[in-house]
């Protein structure tokens, strides 16, 4: 399929080709491809061959790329995917083959608008019995519409950057508990997919389910860190503040969608039937597979296949209104998680609110996040010929609050 030597660990294949920024030497961050070992150095390549967008590969975001829309993407994809596979482009391409062990990875666009979803079920319904164990597990509106909120854009960070733990008001113990302040004790971590959207919408207008594709250019892995006991206080009536919007992780490569095509399925049953612009005729869903590292143990295993609304829906949903896409909003699916044991993608759930702690390779128990603690978020999927494709992966450690 190739001519490079990937080997079997390879954090990319050959068929994946996802894109980032980065810097080499002190050099200006540019945009590149990531394939095996390597980042493929895309402007100099571009402009040896002389092509007309050369220039958007110069940049230091994805975002003028992103913005030149999907005939733009699938031209690109094309190129590269042959000068990776095709032998008589090893001459041209090997000498803007740079190791990734030497480049600096930056966030990969600058984010517009974040918007957070709450698409799958069973995390909705497991966090209704913690937090509302008196109310039905499901808000009434979950099962007509894709729940969401918006985020910070300006606190979504490039994987590897520390996270501070935030401080915030909350209460001592249950119901009627003194009100305190301080740093939060119960962290925790939210394991997402999330959304780039390069082809921008104008105010006013609706972004259909069939048109997923001609505005959102692909997928990066999200860790939406949540302060739990912070947003439990703060939560009613308006939803998460302070509790989600102190940092939001995402890995520093984005996997274009036409690399997940051999991971789309159909998504599971609805009950009740869906809204007319919430209905999705062909398979909308994607079969990825995360992982949930916690200072080098797996600790979990959720399947994104099991989420009850889809990107395209909520992309739909989110326009419905008339509200307008711009090039880099990221949105994202909200904790994902599986019915089956070991499938939760929160420590909220994976440890039920702190009663069952989860015991680490080293002998220590954790429920929530320590300082020092580090969590790493991988995802695969299918690729094509039954092969297997990573996703890359989300990284971040915990540090403590700065001195009152």
């Amino acid at each position: 399929m190739t001519w490079l030597d990937l080997g079997d660990d390879a954090p990319f294949d050959a068929w994946t080709l996802p894109y980032g920024a980065f810097s080499a030497a002190g050099e200006e961050p540019r945009v590149g491809a990531a394939v095996g070992p390597w980042v493929l150095d895309l402007a100099p390549l571009a402009a040896a061959e002389g092509l007309d967008g050369a220039h958007l590969f110069a940049q230091s975001t994805l975002n003028p790329f992103l913005a030149a829309g999907r005939r733009a993407w699938d031209a690109v994809r094309g190129w590269v995917l042959e000068l990776v596979t095709e032998e008589a482009h090893r001459e041209l391409v090997e000498p803007h083959l740079v190791p990734l062990g030497d480049v600096e990875l930056r966030l990969p666009f600058t984010v517009a608008d974040y918007v957070d979803f709450y698409a799958s079920q069973t995390h909705a319904e497991n966090v209704g019995q913690l937090f509302r164990p008196d109310s039905p597990d499901l808000p009434a509106a979950w099962r007509h519409l894709p729940i969401g909120y918006h985020g910070r854009a300006g606190t979504v960070v490039v994987s590897g950057t520390p996270v501070v733990r935030p401080s915030g008001q909350r209460r001592a113990g249950g119901p009627g508990s003194s009100v305190t302040f301080g740093p939060s004790a119960r962290l925790d971590i939210e394991a997402e997919a999330g959304f780039v959207v390069g082809t921008p919408s104008a105010l006013g207008t609706r972004v259909p389910v069939g048109a997923f594709e001609d505005h959102v250019f692909g997928m990066v892995l999200v860790n939406d860190w949540s302060a739990r006991d912070i947003q439990a206080f703060e939560y009613v009536p308006l939803g998460p503040f302070l509790g989600k919007s102190f940092a939001t992780s995402v890995s520093p490569w984005v996997v274009p969608l036409a690399a997940l095509a051999p991971a789309r399925v159909s998504p599971p049953p609805r009950s009740p039937a869906v809204a007319s612009y919430l209905e999705d005729g062909e398979p909308c869903g994607l079969d990825v597979e995360f992982e949930v590292v916690w200072n080098g143990t797996v600790v979990s295993r959720p399947p994104l296949r099991d989420l009850y609304w889809t990107p395209a829906q909520q992309l739909a949903h989110l326009t419905v209104n008339g509200a307008s896409l711009r090039t880099g909003d990221l949105y994202a699916s909200g904790t994902i998680s599986g019915p089956r044991p070991g499938a939760s993608g929160c420590f909220l759930e994976l440890t039920w609110n702190g009663a069952d702690p989860v015991r680490l390779a080293d002998g220590t128990q954790r429920t929530f996040l320590e300082n020092g603690d580090t969590v790493t978020i991988r995802a695969t999927a299918p690729g094509p010929a039954g092969t297997r494709q990573r996703l890359g992966e989300v990284t971040g450690t915990i540090t403590p609050p700065p001195a009152p």
